[in-house]
């Protein structure tokens, strides 16, 4: 492919990711678009995945291929591996031949053995015990450069964009819940209490406090012990 097609692939690529993006959609779908963006645009990547790190539990997806999830499952298993170095202070590693490297001698032998012989990670977001990566492996050594680095950080920034996005609607939708399940519940105890709504509110916090339980939880043991059960 001739350099002017290989950059208008680039621009077209990342326009149409960004317009995805702005059409809201769906998490996964995005990640998927990016994980495919990568092998597609990247010379030497030959599949890739985003790897999210929740309380301890690994969850491989938008993989390309088996591979991926593959080499994430052996870095879950030996406790090292470059995605899990990039969830660190390192927002972005890069391994150009694994079998020379030996910054994880646990890992490699299960990466070569899946033929992943380079890899890339690159930092989406870390936060306590929430990490996540986006994961891009070669079958061959030595195939990344500077602009293979360049792609797959706008492709990460991409992905963590969408995530961050995605979970904010997900704490907006809780919110939500919360404050309606919490109302349900003050219309219940003003009824059956004779109370009205601030002294409602405030036995609310009472039983929190007292029983050392979230007012929305509270709340929600109000409306199904009630049969309204809050959906």
């Amino acid at each position: 492919m001739a350099l002017d097609e290989h950059e208008e692939l680039i621009r077209s690529t990342m326009a149409e990711l960004t317009t995805n993006f702005g059409a809201a959609t769906p998490i996964d779908d995005t990640l998927a678009s990016v994980t495919a963006a990568a092998v597609h645009l990247i010379s030497g990547v030959d599949c890739a995945d985003v790897l999210l790190i929740k309380d301890g539990e690994y969850q491989s997806t938008a993989a390309t291929s088996e591979v991926a999830p593959t080499v994430d499952a052996a870095q879950r298993c030996t406790g090292e591996g470059p995605c899990l170095d990039a969830s660190g202070p390192a927002v972005m590693i890069r391994c150009d031949d694994i079998s020379e490297d030996s910054r994880w001698p646990h890992f490699a032998p299960a990466a070569l053995a899946a033929g992943v012989h380079s890899v890339m990670s690159f930092q989406l977001y870390n936060h306590a015990a929430d990490t996540g990566a986006l994961n891009l492996f070669g079958y061959h050594p030595r195939r990344f450069n500077a602009e293979s680095e360049a792609i797959g950080a706008m492709l990460a920034t991409h992905a963590a964009t969408a995530l961050i996005a995605a979970n904010r609607q997900h704490q907006f939708e809780s919110a939500l819940a919360s404050r309606d399940v919490i109302g349900q519940a003050k219309g219940i105890i003003m009824e059956r209490l004779g109370l009205d709504a601030v002294r409602a509110f405030e036995f609310l916090a009472r039983m929190s406090q007292n029983s050392n339980t979230p007012v929305a939880v509270i709340a929600q043991e109000i409306a199904e012990r009630s049969g309204h059960k809050y959906r």
